[in-house]
């Protein structure tokens, strides 16, 4: 009653009372149809296509999956869960996308999630990680295991969105460590949003590097091909 859940579309008390999302706005937070990158899932213009721009190069991680495309809705519900101290919305995006990824996940044969780390200068002026958020709903969800613990951020990087593609791979070389020895053969790393798959990348890079046999992605929201 003191803190009622929040629609993380209209950001009002949802409706009806104890609903995760108002029912008016579930329509609009539509998943991704349509063709994809057979590779990371982006949204493609063609049919024929099998891969996008950036997957034509040559990437590190196996596959990925993509849940949302990234519009004006989700971006300013994307910004609030990061900035607006709305971390309930982390839970629901990680309910939602266990409904619509469980049979990729299952097939994957994924037996950890890792979710992209903040650097602990932002995670103490946040309070929290999103990914985090995100990752441990998912996890629960289908009943996969969590380790936030494995994987560091040592590099307090520029954010993604003010660089270009270059600047991005630039920005997350060694961004990334590993507290301990990798476990795991099979992972699967969640984040809020995949755009040119530079963090995914690195993260992989470093996993294989370290052991990893196939490392796979999830994210909520997901920009088109260019």
């Amino acid at each position: 009653m003191l803190y009622p859940r929040r629609c993380p579309v209209c950001h009002d008390i949802a409706v009806p009372g104890g609903s995760r999302i108002c029912n008016v706005c579930r329509e609009k937070l539509k998943p991704i149809t349509g063709p994809r990158c057979f590779r990371c899932s982006k949204p493609l213009k063609r049919e024929e296509q099998e891969y996008c721009k950036d997957c034509r190069k040559t990437r590190l991680f196996d596959q990925g999956i993509g849940i949302f495309p990234y519009g004006s809705v989700l971006q300013e519900s994307l910004f609030k869960l990061k900035y607006g101290k709305r971390q309930e919305y982390g839970s629901f995006y990680g309910q939602i996308a266990a409904v619509y990824s469980r049979e990729i996940i299952r097939n994957w044969g994924v037996e950890i999630i890792i979710p992209i780390p903040l650097h602990r200068k932002r995670m103490e002026k946040r309070g929290y990680n999103q990914a985090e958020l995100i990752a441990e709903a998912l996890g629960k969800t289908l009943c996969i295991p969590v380790d936030s613990r494995l994987m560091k951020r040592k590099v307090n990087t520029r954010p993604q969105k003010e660089l270009d593609y270059r600047e991005r791979k630039q920005n997350m070389k060694n961004a990334f460590f590993l507290k301990g020895e990798n476990r795991y053969r099979r992972i699967l790393l969640v984040d809020d949003i995949y755009t040119t798959g530079s963090t995914i990348e690195a993260a992989a890079e470093l996993l294989k590097r370290n052991g990893a046999e196939n490392v796979f992605f999830l994210t909520i929201a997901m920009g088109a091909d260019t």
